[in-house]
């Protein structure tokens, strides 16, 4: 009787354990765990909402008071290194160097703004040069905020050596992280955010924190390192800065994005004349064809 008992607990546990495997494997999404096909879990969080469109002009105008107060940091720093201006009981150099911290950080501040409008709302790649200039308006910014202070700096005869040394020292350093931080890295083109937004619509998709491209798979290889995961539509990875699609994913899903044909059908859209129905086109008929 007892051996009964046994085995017929015994086939209860073995009935329960794939019941149990199962909820294992079930995808928690939403700020909770999902199970990978290793065995290993990983935390998704939802995206951030997608920016009014209207934002990118409210970041613009910010990136650009950043910038004007940035310029007027640099001649302040000018005017203390000429002696036309001057704070009592602090020494010269200090005073310099603090307006040119102040500058970076405007600079820095602008460009980042900059960028993230430019996220929301990217500039159209049909004309190459506006394209890179609009992206990079940052990091002309910044050499419009250190090159000269460095160039009067070491053309001053009057300062003291020592100081416009190295003021000048740290104005370059100043240019030097100002111009990689303002630099664009990872742009986008208007006709790329539409032609992902096109292609991918509503789909999910997954990126880690410090990562440049988005997967529509989170259990892609390429995200096997990372712990945590950010989960939401295109639009909303193109605004957290992941501007393309891992190619990884790109293959295994059989996806195209293509930019270029895109911004070809637009432009046939809304400047040629379309004809729907050859039936519909009426051919003249001309008289003594013979």
């Amino acid at each position: 009787m007892a051996e009964k008992k046994i085995s017929k607990a015994a086939e209860e546990v073995a009935e329960t354990k794939p019941a149990e495997k199962a909820e294992e494997n079930i995808q928690i999404i939403g700020g909770k765990k999902i199970k990978r096909a290793d065995g290993t879990a990983v935390n998704v969080k939802p995206a951030a909402p997608v920016a009014e469109p209207g934002s990118a002009t409210g970041l613009r105008i910010g990136a650009i008071v950043l910038w004007v107060a940035a310029i007027a940091f640099e001649v302040l720093a000018v005017l203390i290194l000429f002696g036309k201006l001057s704070i009592p009981r602090i020494p010269t150099l200090a005073q310099i160097i603090g307006f040119l911290v102040l500058d970076l950080g405007c600079v820095i501040a602008g460009s980042t703004l900059w960028k993230k409008a430019n996220r929301i709302d990217p500039a159209s790649e049909a004309n190459k040069v506006k394209f890179w200039l609009w992206n990079n308006l940052g990091l002309i910014v910044t050499a419009f905020a250190f090159i000269p202070f460095v160039i009067l700096a070491l053309t001053n005869k009057n300062a003291d050596k020592k100081t416009k040394t190295i003021a000048a020292v740290v104005a370059i350093i100043a240019l030097l992280i100002g111009g990689l931080v303002s630099y664009d890295w990872n742009p986008i083109s208007a006709e790329e955010k539409e032609a992902a937004i096109e292609t991918l619509g509503e789909k999910e998709v997954y990126w880690s924190p410090f990562g440049t491209v988005y997967h529509t798979d989170y259990d892609c290889s390429h995200l096997n390192h990372s712990d945590e995961l950010t989960q939401g539509t295109v639009q909303q990875a193109i605004e957290a800065n992941r501007t393309r699609l891992c190619k990884t994913c790109e293959a295994k899903d059989g996806i195209e994005i293509n930019a270029e044909k895109s911004a070809t059908t637009t432009e046939d859209e809304n400047d040629l004349p379309v004809v729907e129905d050859e039936a519909d086109t009426e051919i003249p008929v001309l008289a003594n064809a013979e």
